[in-house]
Parts: C-alpha cells; sequence; structure tokens
C-alpha cells in the first residue's frame, strides 16, 4: 500500500492544455517551497500576480489590491509564451534582461504551483479584490 501511495504522489498532476485557461487572473502567493523541503509562508501580500494568457502566450503582472476593491497597476509586466514538452507545461519568459522557465505542476481552479529551475516551488491561491465596508467586514 505504501509503495502505491507513493506512486499517486510522485506523478503529480497532468496538466491537458484546457487547463491552462485556468491561469487567467489573480492569484496570491501562500508559500514557497525549497529545494531542501522548508517552506516559507506569506500571511499578508502587498501585491497579488494577475495571468492573462490566449493562445499560448501571456503575461504576468504584479497588481496591488486596494480596500475599496480596485487594484493599482503600472505598466511593467512580463511576457512569456506556453511551452508543452513531455507532458509537462512551461511557461517561458523573456525579457529585455533576462531569460527563465516555469514548470507549470498543478493547477486547479483555486490552486496554482510554479517550480522554478532552482526546484523552489510557488503555491498560489486564487484571489479576487477585497471589499471591505465601513465596518470592517469583507463584502463578497
Amino acid at each position: 500500500m505504501l509503495v502505491l501511495s507513493l506512486v499517486f504522489v510522485s506523478c503529480g498532476q497532468k496538466i491537458e492544455s484546457a487547463d491552462i485557461a485556468k491561469m487567467n487572473g489573480y492569484w496570491e502567493i501562500e508559500k514557497v517551497v525549497f529545494d531542501k523541503g522548508e517552506d516559507k509562508d506569506y500571511k499578508m501580500n502587498e501585491s497579488f500576480d494577475y495571468f492573462r494568457i490566449k493562445d499560448k502566450k501571456g503575461i504576468r503582472k504584479k497588481v496591488m489590491p486596494q480596500l475599496d476593491g480596485t487594484f493599482l497597476v503600472n505598466d511593467t509586466y512580463e511576457n512569456f509564451t506556453i511551452r508543452l514538452d513531455k507532458d509537462k507545461v512551461y511557461l517561458d519568459y523573456v525579457t529585455d534582461y533576462a531569460k527563465w522557465s516555469e514548470e507549470l505542476v498543478k493547477i486547479s481552479d483555486e490552486e496554482l504551483v510554479f517550480k522554478n529551475t532552482e526546484d523552489k516551488e510557488y503555491h498560489y491561491k486564487k484571489a479576487g479584490p477585497i471589499n471591505i465596508t465601513g465596518d470592517g467586514k469583507e463584502t463578497k
């Protein structure tokens, strides 16, 4: 039974082309898992990552949520292309200053996980605007 469990854990999620569209939207980082297994948790974030993908091309942009439900944005963003390679999905980035890739390890409607070339895993949760009413209660 233990061997069977290890097989399922080590295989991870098989990501289909249709799953990639789930990346569209706002994501808040929850934690980073380092190559030796230690975690760094993020309790409060001043910025979210916004993804927009169409036809295997996309942008990634940092946005800052405001208490009224809007986001502060600027003109800075990173372009990437989606690359499918041997049942794996990669985001390939190229800027004027650097070139790198991240593997899309897991994707669902509520969770997103990337792994970089240093074997760091970045775990995100789906985010949306923050709306707080005058009495301090969060609205939906």
